[in-house]
């Protein structure tokens, strides 16, 4: 299955982590070009290149390597005092691959955001509890 991974650039290594055990399941997994950025960053330093990679066209770049996707999987770990978070640019992403028809995998569950966890449900993603082999290969 080709499977888009992504949540926050403060998850990064675990980005490659995930890529690299999906792999091993038989799956192509990819990420974002820019994510090759944040290797090695502070939370600070994160914060201060995603600044300046909005004037790259970052979502338009993953919307493009999104085609032709089965699935996305979302990283949404404790972040900010908020379990298993979701940030504003990962639901963007979620909506793309929902408008595209691709399954929506959640590492851990729904976050509780009061302002969008309606619309995360009604995406209908599926929940796989942090294992990695509940993502069917096809």
């Amino acid at each position: 299955m080709k499977i888009g991974i992504i949540g926050s650039m403060l998850f990064f290594d675990d980005m490659l982590k995930m890529r690299d055990k999906l792999k091993k399941l038989g799956h192509s997994p990819y990420l974002t070009s820019y994510a090759k950025q944040f290797v090695g960053l502070s939370e600070k330093e994160v914060k201060q290149l995603k600044a300046a990679q909005k004037e790259e066209d970052v979502i338009r770049e993953f919307w493009d390597l999104m085609q032709g996707g089965d699935a996305i999987l979302v990283l949404n770990y404790d972040k900010g005092g908020i379990k298993n978070y979701i940030g504003g640019n990962t639901l963007l992403e979620m909506s793309m691959a929902y408008l595209l028809k691709q399954k929506i995998y959640l590492l851990n569950p729904v976050p509780e955001i009061e302002y969008y966890k309606d619309e995360i449900e009604a995406m209908k993603p599926i929940v796989i509890q942090g294992d990695l082999r509940n993502i069917p290969t096809l």
